[in-house]
Order: structure tokens, then C-alpha cells, then sequence
């Protein structure tokens, strides 16, 4: 369920190419690119999910190395990756929470490193809670400068917005769901025939060629290495049409998509097998990355001017 290579191209890849230094994009941009290095996100902590400002894992700067301690949670694919890049506190006195953060890279196999996985809904446990204790990292694996983190997480936030809008993922799955209510039922009918069906199908095509073209217009004037506001559009609806599909295709398989809870899956297609784990999974996307509530207020205050 997670673009295997999401974290690396989508997330740390353009951070590192704006804001490292020339040893770091030489050290880590090519092994990113080729996924000799595989990352994951530190960023959510048990208190600081949406709320990122107010993280607690601290970082304190020992001779050349930094000394790290706290907690990271529901951090996808750490169990399988190499490297995390992490936000940490710096400077615990910084006069507003936004301040006094900075952006470590960090070896997964450094000792004091502790995964523990985190089982989900689905029954899958793709994400985890990452403890660090004592750990240190070298001083020239922080990216930029001290106490610039929280700069270096909001142009990262607005990059993974418009990769969580997933619209690409979307269409090509509502694409498969029509495709499946087309088929032929028993009496030699499809369930395309069915005017609700064809209605929400038309509905949902109609949403995601709007958020297609919302898309273009987020990357045609975002600048100088800051990401269009309306990326919090993107992530809120593109998340939202993520699950109108999920469900639209579990609908679809019907008594089916309970196949593989029941043990009877010899007759029963895959997709529909899969239907009710994905749509479950997908519960998850419209908090990660921001929730939704919080692109409200993004949406607010930063486009309407409210």
C-alpha cells in the first residue's frame, strides 16, 4: 500500500537537494535515487501527530556528534528501511515550539535504535513506533542549520501533500473498478447497468479530472522552492476520493469481499478478496501527512484569508 519509493523521490530526495550540504547530496542523492538507501519518515511522536510542532525527541550536541532521545510513531516501512530522517529539538528554550527543531539524518543500525511494530486495522503492520536511546549521530548529518527544521519540514509537508493525493493511483483503480462492473453478471447483465452505479462512477471520474487539473495549477505556481497552499486542497480531496473508490469497490464485490475473512477464496477474484483490507487501510490517509482538519485550517487561513 506504500510507493516503494515514496519517502526516497518524494520526500528526503528534494529536501536533501535544496537544503544539504554539497557532501551530503554527493553521500546521499545518488544511493537515494537508486534505493541503495531505503528511508523512512520520523517525524509523528505519541503527543505530536498533526500537532508536529510540539515533538519531544531531543537532540543534544555532544563534541562532533549529536545525542538523540525520544520517541517517533506510526513511522511507515521502518521495519524494511535503512535510514530515517528525523525531527528533533534543538533547542528546548526557543521562544514559539516552531523554533528550536532540526532535520537529522540518521543509520537505522546505529546502537540505542529500537523498531517495534505497529499492527493495523487491515491486519498489516506497515508502520511502527522507533525509540531512540542515547543514539549518536555525527554532526555532519544535520540538514542545513540548527534550529531550521521546522523550514526544512514544511517544504517537505507540502511535497508529501501533493504525493499523498495519490491521483494518478485513483483513477488507474477506479479505472479497474469499472472495468469489473462491466462484466457480465448471471442473467448476462453488468452492474453497469445499474443507473446508481453509473451515476457514482461518472461522479467520481468528474472529481478526479477537477483534482487533476487543481493539480497542475499547484505545481505550475508554486516558487522558488515553496509549495503552493493549495497543496492542502490536493491532500484533503485527493485523500477523500482515495476512499469514495476503496468503497465504491468493495460495493462492487459485494458478499465477496468477505471471501478471504471466511476462508473461501477458490472461486472469488483477488480484487474483491482485497476490497475490504484496502478500504480499511485507506482510513489512514486522510490523517497522515496532516489531517484532514488540519488542511482545513491550512485551506483558511492561508488561501481564503479567514
Amino acid at each position: 500500500m506504500f510507493p516503494p519509493l515514496g519517502p526516497n523521490v518524494g520526500l528526503v530526495g528534494p529536501v536533501l537537494a535544496a537544503f544539504g550540504s554539497e557532501e551530503q547530496k554527493a553521500r546521499f542523492l545518488p544511493p537515494t535515487a537508486s534505493l541503495d538507501i531505503f528511508w523512512c519518515q520520523g517525524f509523528s511522536e505519541p503527543d505530536a501527530g498533526s500537532d508536529l510542532a510540539s515533538l519531544r525527541t531531543t537532540a543534544v550536541l555532544d563534541g562532533d556528534q549529536w545525542v538523540v532521545n525520544g520517541q517517533k510513531t506510526w513511522t511507515s516501512l521502518a521495519h524494511m528501511a535503512d535510514w530515517i530522517f528525523c525531527l528533533v529539538r534543538t533547542n528546548p528554550q526557543a521562544a514559539r515550539r516552531q523554533q528550536g527543531i532540526s532535520m537529522l539524518l540518521i543509520d537505522l543500525s546505529s546502537p540505542g535504535i529500537t523498531v517495534r511494530p505497529i499492527r493495523m486495522i487491515d491486519g498489516e503492520a506497515e508502520v511502527n513506533e522507533v525509540f531512540f536511546d542515547d543514539v549518536r549521530v555525527p554532526a555532519d548529518q544535520l540538514v542545513g542549520e540548527v534550529d531550521k527544521g521546522w523550514d526544512y519540514a514544511k517544504f517537505l509537508l507540502g511535497n508529501e501533500r501533493v504525493g499523498v493525493a495519490q491521483i494518478g493511483n485513483t483513477k488507474l483503480r477506479l479505472a479497474r473498478a469499472k472495468a469489473h462492473a462491466a462484466e457480465p453478471l448471471a442473467d448476462g447483465s453488468t452492474l453497469l447497468d445499474d443507473p446508481v452505479v453509473a451515476r457514482r462512477i461518472a461522479a467520481l471520474e468528474n472529481d478526479l479530472a477537477a483534482l487533476e487539473l487543481t493539480a497542475l495549477r499547484v505545481v505550475g505556481s508554486s516558487s522558488d522552492g515553496k509549495a503552493d497552499p493549495a497543496s492542502s486542497v490536493l491532500k484533503l480531496r485527493g485523500t477523500e476520493l482515495q476512499q469514495e473508490v476503496a468503497r465504491l469497490v468493495a460495493d462492487l464485490a459485494g458478499s465477496d469481499s468477505l471471501a478471504s475473512a471466511a476462508g473461501d477464496t477458490s472461486d472469488v477474484p483477488e480484487w474483491a478478496q482485497r476490497s475490504i483490507p484496502i478500504s480499511l487501510n485507506l482510513r489512514k490517509v486522510t490523517i497522515y501527512g496532516g489531517s484532514s482538519e488540519i488542511q482545513r485550517s491550512i485551506i483558511a487561513s492561508s488561501i481564503l484569508g479567514l
